[in-house]
């Protein structure tokens, strides 16, 4: 069975980081999704998707995500029964972040170059160009063309 999802969207608000009694970080955000398509009235709708992250995963989304920035959120969908304070059953349904990455650039964000590394779960920038020189490192706005020396395609 698989349950898996998938989310690109602005934050509404700043993560808020606490600790449970044994002292694991967890996070909780809310994504604004844009829908694919236009309603009836031709208007953009959004959905308002509440996230959860643990551990290293809330820590990194505390630390570098704020409101407004966009972000993808990779995880799997949890849906919660409970009891509200009138005594009615309620079901609500959460994202659990296992992977979090940055939707937008330095530029983008709301404070400019937000100073942090590379996102959650990607690989680390390189500290030099690769050997072949075909590549620019990490971060780097200038693109370089691959030569075609042998011209066959990989796969």
């Amino acid at each position: 069975m698989l349950n898996k999802i998938v989310l690109m969207g602005r934050l509404t608000r700043d993560p808020e980081l606490r600790r449970t009694q044994t002292g694991t970080a967890v996070t909780s955000f809310t994504l604004a999704v844009d829908r694919d398509f236009k309603s009836q009235n031709g208007e953009k709708e959004t959905d308002f998707i509440d996230c959860v992250a643990w551990r290293n995963t809330a820590e990194f989304v505390s630390k570098y995500l704020t409101k407004g920035r966009m972000a993808v959120a990779e995880g799997r969908l949890q849906l919660r029964d409970w009891t509200d304070r009138d005594g009615n059953k309620r079901r609500s349904a959460e994202v659990i972040v296992e992977n979090v990455y940055f939707a937008d650039s330095k530029r983008d964000a709301a404070g400019g170059d937000y100073g942090g590394p590379p996102p959650y779960g990607a690989p680390a920038r390189p500290s030099a160009p690769a050997a072949s020189g075909g590549s620019a490192p990490y971060g780097d706005s200038e693109f370089s063309e691959i030569g075609e020396e042998d011209g066959e395609l990989p796969f």
